[in-house]
């Protein structure tokens, strides 16, 4: 059946690929502009989006290869910015998994079961993801300087006390989980328990696998939550073998010299683990996001 269109469609549809072509532009602009500075000989910001010439010497300091200027001297990494990218990797996971641990748990505690001061709780729980974390930046330092002198794992310059400071950060997962749990009937946990399983048995074989792509969401937004942080992180880390990427790139840029191209190069390797992460488990990820959109 022949579909008749309006007039006005077609530019309609010029106009809407005009702007998604923008839109893209915009978005990707800043990234060509990073990467260019990071090809450029020297340490410039400034210049042209097509670098005249071509140099790997920033991509060689970052990797920890050192190279020969144009003198004939050695020029050695300044920093060991893959040291501070594996800090941000273990960081990263280890903190989601922790993150998805607490907050599934709590999740499913307010989502089935009932208890005083329940609805309290999760107001609480919001409202306190409202206030920045940068707020509580000097409790978060006392905190953790005072655990520290009782246990040394967990103080200051540790990258377990990092993990426990992102583990606060859970309310807002709390509440993205517990609004997909409250979508699934809890008639088929019920009749699990009919058949035999235990209430463990129910929740982590009934339940669990069935909220799988909301769990995967969570994991990835504390990933990428964690690989981007740096108050946090620049308070409770001091020592250069220490820092993550985040905290240790702002080294390249000291009052007596700006490292631009060093710095565009660590700030690209910073996005690797986000990028990697996100396309190995993209398809579950945009499900999960689809099927909260529908259900809630």
């Amino acid at each position: 059946m022949a579909i008749v269109l309006d007039k006005s469609h077609r530019w309609r549809v010029f106009a809407a690929h005009a702007f998604l072509v923008a839109l893209v532009c915009l978005i990707t602009f800043p990234f060509l502009m990073i990467l260019s500075i990071s090809l450029r000989p020297g340490n410039f910001a400034s210049g042209s989006l097509i670098p005249d010439q071509i140099s790997l010497e920033h991509w060689k300091l970052a990797l920890g290869i050192s190279y020969q200027d144009a003198d004939g001297r050695l020029v050695q990494p300044p920093f060991p910015v893959l040291k501070w990218l594996w800090n941000s990797v273990k960081v990263a996971t280890l903190s989601a998994v922790l993150i998805l641990l607490l907050s599934t748990t709590a999740a499913y505690a307010f989502a089935r079961m009932k208890f005083r001061g329940k609805s309290q709780a999760l107001s609480a729980l919001m409202m306190i993801q409202m206030f920045p974390a940068v707020l509580a930046l000097v409790a978060i330092y006392a905190i953790f300087d005072r655990i520290g002198n009782v246990f040394p794992l967990f103080g200051i310059d540790s990258h377990a006390s990092l993990l426990l400071a992102y583990a606060g950060g859970i309310g807002l997962h709390v509440w993205t989980i517990k609004g997909y749990f409250d979508t699934i009937p809890a008639e088929i946990e019920e009749a699990a328990k009919v058949d035999g399983a235990s209430p463990w048995q129910a929740f982590r074989l009934v339940l669990l696998p069935m909220a799988v792509p909301i769990l995967l969401v969570v994991f990835l937004l504390a990933f990428i939550g964690a690989i981007i942080e740096y108050p946090v992180a620049s308070v409770l880390l001091n020592e250069e073998g220490k820092l993550t990427l985040a905290v240790g790139s702002r080294l390249f840029l000291y009052e007596q010299r700006y490292l631009w191209g060093d710095f565009a190069a660590a700030a690209i390797l910073s996005g690797l683990p986000i990028t990697v992460v996100f396309i190995l488990a993209q398809k579950w990820m945009v499900s999960g996001l689809t099927a909260g959109g529908l259900k809630g």
